[in-house]
């Protein structure tokens, strides 16, 4: 008799094809690069520890608005968008445990519009 599969195992399909259909999204994002004109492009390492200090049921979407506070200190935009890559990384653990610290790439176009990646581990 087959067994069930576990919901863990079930989750670990999921990522597996989440991450097959990464390397196409990753393409679609540098085309955009190229068409829009990048004026300015930084990597941030973020400190996220003042997330921690939100009640347990808060602390993911604080450290996304941590994210948005230090991108717009530090780069002055007109316009904020952050990548999906980025948002999943901060609630891949879920919304009780969010990462201390993430590495992002800013790209600041000539429109002004800073759209914040995840960097890519080298």
């Amino acid at each position: 008799m087959p067994r069930k599969k576990t919901v863990k195992k079930k989750a670990e399909e999921k990522v597996e094809e989440a991450e097959a259909e990464k390397p196409v999204e990753a393409e679609k994002v540098e085309e955009r690069e190229l068409e829009e004109g990048i004026v300015e492009e930084r990597i941030y390492t973020i400190p996220l520890r003042r997330a921690w200090i939100a009640p347990v049921k808060k602390r993911s979407p604080r450290a996304v608005r941590l994210i948005k506070t230090f991108i717009r200190k530090h780069m002055k935009p007109e316009v904020l968008a952050i990548d999906s890559t980025v948002n999943e990384e901060v609630w891949r653990r879920g919304i009780e445990n969010p990462p201390r610290k993430i590495k992002v790439r800013a790209a600041k176009d000539k429109d002004g519009v800073v759209t914040v990646f995840l960097a890519k581990e080298e």
